[in-house]
């Protein structure tokens, strides 16, 4: 009789995984694609658009702390900060505890634009979330909360290059 090895279970899981790291790059590229055709019907680059999603999504900033979570060189945001308060899509504010510092909010009157033209994905996402249970959307919800936690790491160990 041969003795036959199994992958061991490492092994197996990596071969498993692989459909869903495709289907992570796939829905990469898909989102990609629709956050620049936002970009481009807004007039914004798509790296104003990315600081513009992180304000919306993690409240007032300050320019430091705006372009480290954006992955920015401090002058790039500069750039970014003036295109975006002429658009009218974020405010540079006194910040009300440390008066020397600045706060970069989030316009509320743009943001209408912003969902107007993100409906479509987001009324295909409600769809596709009606199709699953309440359990099967929280595993959905942290393998996503773990999959961006990873994402986070694995940005943070890849050190930009010298600028």
């Amino acid at each position: 009789m041969s003795s036959v090895t199994s992958p061991g279970p490492r092994r197996s899981t990596h071969r498993q995984a692989a459909p869903v790291r495709e289907a992570m790059r796939d829905l990469g590229i898909e989102l990609a694609r629709l956050n620049h055709r936002v970009s481009d019907r807004l007039g914004l680059r798509d790296v104003d658009l990315d600081c513009l999603n992180l304000l919306s999504r993690l409240g007032p900033l300050s320019p430091g702390a705006l372009a480290r979570q954006a992955g920015l060189h401090p002058a790039t945001m500069t750039g970014v900060l003036d295109r975006l308060e002429k658009g009218g899509w974020v405010t540079r504010d006194r910040d009300p505890v440390d008066r020397r510092a600045v706060r970069i909010t989030a316009s509320r009157d743009r943001g209408g634009e912003l969902l107007r033209l993100y409906q479509g994905m987001n009324g295909a996402m409600d769809e596709i979330c009606a199709g699953y249970t309440p359990d099967q959307l929280d595993l959905i919800t942290e393998f996503l909360t773990r999959s961006a936690a990873a994402g986070e790491h694995a940005t943070a160990n890849l050190k930009p290059q010298a600028e």
